[in-house]
């Protein structure tokens, strides 16, 4: 009686061990699967549907975009490192990028830390640049499925996407994107 209670128990065991096993290859295929999905995420072709509220308080679609002129989406923080010295960097290409209609989304909603960033690179000398946030519920993050900022999109006269970086570019290659349009 005790043999058959122990084979009962390491019969039970191994069916236990298989199902782990199976278990483990199942989530291991899920997390190799969605990574390598993650990578391969190309966004939709067309302008996004965004609502921006800019540093006037006015709230912006993208029926306030000139027709048959480029449009550069870039999706930043005030505070972020990476942003500020990507302005910094633009800075300069402010007057070649006249032509191209700079939409500056954020998902900060402290409307003052927006203006001082307005201000800090002098955009209202710049009226293709506009800056504003988007607030919750960061829309324009998942659409693009951002991870970090800043995220840049490219759309050349007709709406059409052109190009992303998912990180800041170099001023030499977001100014070949550019030219290209």
């Amino acid at each position: 009686m005790a043999i058959r209670a122990i084979r009962g128990i390491e019969l039970l065991f191994n069916i236990y061990l298989k199902l782990v096993k199976k278990l483990l290859l199942l989530f291991v295929s899920l997390i190799v699967y969605g990574c390598t999905n993650a990578q391969n995420f190309t966004p939709p072709s067309t302008i996004p549907p965004y609502k921006i509220l800019n540093t006037d308080s006015v709230n912006i679609t993208p029926a306030n975009l000139k027709k048959n002129k480029p449009v550069m989406i870039i999706y930043f923080s005030p505070d972020c490192g990476h942003c500020q010295h990507l302005m910094n960097e633009m800075k300069p290409y402010f007057e070649k990028l006249k032509g191209v209609q700079v939409v500056m989304i954020t998902f900060v909603i402290q409307l003052r830390a927006i203006q001082d960033f307005y201000k800090t690179y002098g955009l209202k000398n710049y009226p293709n640049f506009i800056v504003g946030t988007e607030g919750y519920p960061y829309a324009m993050q998942k659409f693009y499925q951002i991870k970090t900022t800043p995220y840049i999109a490219i759309y050349n006269k007709y709406g059409v996407l052109d190009k992303t970086f998912e990180k800041a570019p170099s001023m030499n290659d977001l100014m070949t994107e550019i030219k290209k349009l």
